[in-house]
């Protein structure tokens, strides 16, 4: 550990030169309220994986959470993909200037790109499971109880949510998506663009089997 490490809730903070490199690039590229949203998420991951007992990289872990919203913000959105694709293609670049295993940069890609993806990064190494835990932790509130109220203070004294938090990711969610709404078929951004954009209209999956090409 090297002198003058930032602990949060019994968790060191990253501070490799990759991870102040990374924490420099959020910091510059996103909101306030993203990027205490992004600590906040390593660290309900991170205590999430101290609680399961799980072997996990805290540095892998730290680069997943901090690059997880990045593909919200135009600099690093692409006009095709779901934002969650542009936020692991971004760390993926990121990750190209550092030795890093291929194996760990497709950990850390499926970390970001199956964020949002309920019922499969539970079942997937640690990185991947434990960034969709931190993210699940702060957006929704899933194991809320699961960790101690000391735990929850000192994370959100250290980073805080805000008086409006909700309101805040919300709108966040929706100015990443609303300029490509047919990247959120099938997942859970159709729900945000539903309520918050008054012109979106949600694609049934049902309808495009019956309106594909086929005969029956």
């Amino acid at each position: 550990m090297s002198q003058g490490s930032e602990i949060i809730a019994g968790i060191r903070i990253p501070d490799s030169q990759m991870a102040k490199a990374a924490t420099e690039l959020v910091r510059d590229t996103e909101t306030d309220l993203l990027y205490h949203h992004s600590r906040r998420v390593f660290l309900f991951g991170a205590l999430t994986g101290e609680r399961k007992k799980l072997n996990y990289d805290p540095e892998l872990l730290y680069i997943g959470t901090m690059f997880h919203d990045m593909g919200l913000f135009d600099s690093h959105a692409s006009e095709t993909e779901r934002f969650e694709v542009d936020g692991a293609n971004a760390a993926r670049d990121f990750l190209k200037a550092y030795d890093v295993s291929e194996r760990d940069v497709d950990d850390v890609w499926d970390s970001i790109a199956l964020h949002t993806t309920p019922g499969i990064p539970q079942h997937k190494r640690p990185t991947v499971a434990l960034v969709t835990a931190g993210v699940e932790m702060d957006v929704l509130g899933i194991a809320y109880h699961d960790f101690t109220e000391e735990q929850r203070h000192e994370v959100c004294t250290c980073h805080p949510r805000g008086l409006k938090f909700k309101h805040g990711i919300l709108s966040a969610f929706c100015y990443g998506t609303i300029k490509k709404p047919d990247t959120t078929f099938g997942n859970v951004k159709a729900d945000v663009l539903e309520r918050m954009d008054p012109t979106y209209k949600r694609v049934n999956f049902a309808e495009l089997i019956m309106d594909s090409a086929w005969d029956s």
